[in-house]
């Protein structure tokens, strides 16, 4: 019996020792991020059977475990690597809004400096300090395209820097996370299955952080390690191999990076981009995607749709040499590029037939076989047209231009993506400057009726010739009172109806032949009256077409007649603030969420000083009547051997 007891005490003995290291080592690890507190699972010894009853033989430790949750795990994770692309996002995002909405960087200061200039022309249309004010305000307003846009693509770039920084991380944690699989099987074989607590816990943050940087889904194996999977299911780390990311060019788009799953055999497989959420890269991919793309693309819509209107009025217009007005504007093209594993020869061929009904989106081609293309729109991901090129969408059409595709031959197509980029004044001679309207009317001296003919101005320059003096023939209305017509001659022939009864107050006549030349007539004409409308020789104090340009700031000419340049632009500054204003609170409210989680996985698996105090006397007590146990274990026996004696 005193064998027992000494056994029995030897056996407290041992496990209160146990429980003060264990209690040692929380209490040392209270600040180690990352640590899991461990506590003893304790059981009785096999009793034994004597006199008829079971006698207890002690306790004995049978492990040493982790208090863990992997539940609260998996809750602490996913709102980590949320808040993680949350916040990405909306820290990228900002730089967006600093560049679109500063008060002197943005766009509106140039568009106003562009606007003013030609409104001080127009009040001396033939002075040329005036004009070269109009063409350094143009040249401005183009260089602030550039700068804009240059401070876009510098974001591009970064996000690209980033995404390789990133993806090397997830490698070196993937790498990491094997090597410990390796260390906790052979450690927990060696210790016949029983945890390995500390490795563990190592592993468990390498995964959170792994999940900083990307959504990532585990399973946990028999053997202790564990495997990580990305995206769609493919296998970061299996058992003690990892496997790598790659930061690859992107197919199409010559400018872009993107991830992809390294084969062992050599060669990468992309990752589809939907698939890859959560995390720093996450939020880089959603940024790029989602902010940087669009508002990119929709700088350069309004390039383009500044360019294309502003030069389609300038072309009505007559410059100081009596020409027509030419292009204000360089009109920057869209770019096309063909898939790098492209088979085919086809080159595919763009024009932008209408700036003001483009999308702020770029377009797939995927060439179907038989002659047969659908265009996808990415923005939104419909396909706006499926069948024999060429196909217009969105005020863009789309052609082959030579060669033939192969079925699967892909080709992508940014038809606003440069607008801003490319932009630019097309000329540098003050003189072409069209700021007079081509065709002029006039009354003859000799009219004794009321009769008045407008300034007028055209619509096309169909019918017109280049330049002075044969921009068009004289045309001359001669009224005949009788007939209630004015009669043509010259440039034209045929007749005008005319009622002085009912058409005094004004009526407007257009003259298809020569341009759509848009003219009133009002009053009374006498029998004989005469008006002319002729080229307008020596018109260089005509202001009507820099009335018209000047029109053209407040005009609803883009976004399908729904914006003018400055609203189109404020829109877009909208867009990007509410985006970011939207991110941010989703991050504050996914920051609470994550402290939740986090606080419940503590409230479980964190170390508690108070409560660890108290285990370090509760096992100090344990160990000291574990010992006073032995010492009267000891006294029995000395007393048996007395006895003997």
């Amino acid at each position: 019996m005193g064998t027992s007891i000494l056994n029995i005490g030897a056996s407290g003995l041992a496990a209160a020792q146990a429980g003060l290291l264990v209690t040692g080592h929380n209490i040392a690890n209270a600040a180690t991020p990352g640590y899991s507190r461990q506590g003893l699972e304790q059981s009785t010894n096999t009793p034994q059977f004597l006199g008829g009853s079971y006698f207890g033989q002690g306790t004995n430790v049978s492990a040493v475990k982790r208090i863990y949750s992997q539940f609260l795990a998996a809750e602490v994770a996913s709102a980590q690597t949320r808040a993680a692309e949350l916040d990405t996002h909306s820290s990228e995002l900002a730089q967006i809004n600093n560049v679109l909405a500063d008060p002197n960087a943005g766009l509106s200061p140039a568009l106003q400096e562009l606007f003013d200039a030609v409104q001080d022309l127009a009040a001396d249309p033939a002075s040329i300090p005036a004009r070269q004010s109009v063409l350094a305000a143009g040249s401005g307003l183009a260089n602030r395209f550039h700068s804009l846009d240059e401070r876009l693509d510098q974001l591009r770039t970064g996000v690209n820097s980033q995404i390789v920084s990133v993806v090397d991380s997830i490698n070196a944690a993937a790498r990491q996370i094997a090597a410990l699989n390796e260390r906790i099987v052979r450690a927990q074989a060696v210790s016949g299955g029983r945890p390995a607590n500390d490795l563990l816990d190592q592993r468990d943050a390498l995964l959170a952080e792994l999940n900083g940087q990307l959504r990532v889904t585990t399973s946990a194996e028999g053997d202790g390690s564990l495997n990580v999977f990305v995206g769609n299911g493919q296998p970061l780390v299996v058992g003690v191999q990892a496997s790598q990311l790659q930061a690859i060019q992107d197919p199409l788009d010559p400018g872009r990076l993107d991830v992809a799953f390294a084969l062992p055999t050599g060669g990468s497989v992309p990752l589809q981009e939907s698939a890859l959420s959560g995390g720093t890269l996450g939020g880089l991919l959603r940024f790029r995607t989602e902010s940087l793309d669009s508002a990119q693309n929709a700088l350069g819509r309004i390039a383009l749709g500044l360019a294309q209107t502003f030069n389609a009025q300038h072309r009505l217009g007559q410059d100081l040499n009596g020409a027509l007005g030419g292009d204000f504007f360089v009109m920057p093209a869209a770019r096309v590029y063909s898939g790098t594993s492209n088979s085919g020869t086809a080159v595919l061929a763009t024009v932008i037939d209408d700036a003001t009904q483009l999308a702020a989106a770029d377009y797939r081609v995927t060439a179907l076989g038989a002659g047969s293309f659908s265009v996808t729109r990415l923005s939104d991901g419909v396909t706006v047209s499926s069948g024999a090129l060429p196909a217009s969408v969105d005020g863009l059409t789309i052609s082959l231009a030579s060669g033939s595709a192969n079925a699967g031959d892909s080709f992508l197509v940014q038809p606003t993506r440069s607008g801003a980029h490319d932009i630019a004044v097309a000329f540098s001679d003050v003189r072409a400057i069209a700021a007079a309207g081509p065709l002029r009317t006039q009354a003859a001296l000799a009219n004794t009726g009321s009769g008045a003919i407008s300034a007028g101005s055209i619509a096309s320059t169909s019918g017109l010739a280049a330049a002075a003096p044969h921009i068009a023939p004289p045309l001359t209305l001669a009224f005949d009172a009788a007939a209630g017509q004015f009669n043509l001659s010259g440039a034209l022939t045929g007749t005008l109806a005319y009622d002085p009864t009912a058409d005094a107050a004004g009526k407007s006549f257009t003259l298809a032949a020569l341009g759509g030349f848009t003219f009133t007539i009002s009053g009374i004409p006498a029998q004989g009256d005469v008006f002319t409308v002729s080229s307008n020789d020596n018109g260089s104090g005509d202001n009507r077409n820099l009335l018209a340009l000047g029109a053209l700031q407040s005009a609803r000419t883009l976004a399908a007649g729904s914006a003018s340049y400055q609203s189109a632009y404020s829109q877009l500054v909208s867009e990007a603030g509410n985006k970011g204003r939207e991110l941010d609170a989703t991050a504050a409210a996914q920051h609470s969420l994550e402290k939740t989680a986090q606080d419940a996985f503590d409230s479980v698996s964190g170390v508690n000083l108070d409560e660890e105090a108290a285990n370090l006397m509760r096992y100090q007590q344990a160990y000291q009547a574990a010992g006073k146990l032995i010492e009267v274990s000891g006294r029995l026996f000395e007393e048996l051997l007395a006895i003997a004696r």
